[in-house]
């Protein structure tokens, strides 16, 4: 997720700081930036001069401390995982940047801005994966957040080409509870031996022109996060959204999806397609 929204601000002329900790996901984030620069060229989308002039836009950091003061925007996107949430926005907020912006899918905007020490300039920015396709950026409002921060976010919105659709401070927001509905009910459906993935998610890219199916797409955003959000929104808003239990077993064997190579899919395999072809 981190990774795509470098790209569509880098490509928007923007200048992006990337923080990543650890050496070999830097590696792989550049690496990622760099395919996904080029699938743009071959698309027809950009011009090769154009899509270095954009990669050099990105400098890949360490840590949230080594970013500079005052910056226009920075976004945080690490695991749903409240502590460390916490730990890095009250890093970002040690730099004092302008807006503050959580990339989060379902955790409380008010309880993250404890985090922040101007709360009217903290908000939540949900990307959605892949997201160089998908163009909208739902856009959360804390009871803090002022009307001139909801303003400016939806002009970065709006200048890296995307909508923005805006909603209060509740439980999975609007989005991730639609999202997590049929994710899991895909889930359960593969559980029960209903169909196999790739036959439930060609039903509903089909039926019903979704661009991704919801199996492919849990792989894509992580099962281990979607089944930290199940969890959340278990306890805030009931057991139908209890996760199932083939999701807890993949997460356990560490089938975590695209990033580790195998969820529903087998990524490696398609990794070696695309570069054989």
């Amino acid at each position: 997720m981190g990774v795509g929204i470098v790209y569509v601000f880098a490509m928007a002329g923007f200048g992006v700081d990337l923080v990543e900790p650890d050496a070999a996901g830097t590696k792989r984030a550049l690496s990622t930036l760099r395919e996904a620069a080029a699938n743009a060229v071959v698309r027809g989308k950009i011009t090769v001069e154009a899509s270095e002039t954009a990669l050099d836009r990105v400098q890949a950091l360490r840590s949230a401390d080594d970013l500079v003061t005052d910056l226009d925007l920075v976004i945080e996107t690490v695991p749903e995982r409240r502590e460390l949430k916490l730990q890095v926005l009250s890093q970002i907020d040690a730099r004092a940047p302008k807006l503050i912006a959580t990339n989060t899918s379902a955790l409380s905007i008010d309880d993250l801005a404890s985090a922040v020490t101007d709360r009217s300039r903290f908000l939540g920015m949900h990307f959605f994966n892949p997201v160089w396709s998908l163009k909208l950026v739902e856009i959360i409002r804390g009871t803090a957040t002022s009307d001139a921060t909801i303003a400016e976010a939806q002009a970065f919105t709006t200048a890296i080409g995307k909508s923005s659709a805006v909603v209060s401070d509740t439980p999975g927001f609007a989005t991730s509870r639609l999202d997590l509905v049929q994710a899991l009910e895909a889930i359960r459906m593969v559980e029960q031996g209903v169909a196999s993935p790739e036959d439930i998610d060609r039903a509903i890219t089909t039926a019903y022109r979704h661009p991704v199916g919801p199996l492919r797409l849990s792989d894509m955003v992580g099962l281990d996060v979607r089944l930290d959000i199940a969890r959340q929104l278990e306890t805030a808003l009931g057991a139908h959204f209890a996760p199932p239990q083939l999701l807890q077993e993949m997460v356990a064997r560490g089938e975590l999806g695209q990033k580790s190579g195998k969820g529903f899919y087998d990524w490696r395999a398609e990794d070696r397609l695309s570069k054989a072809g």
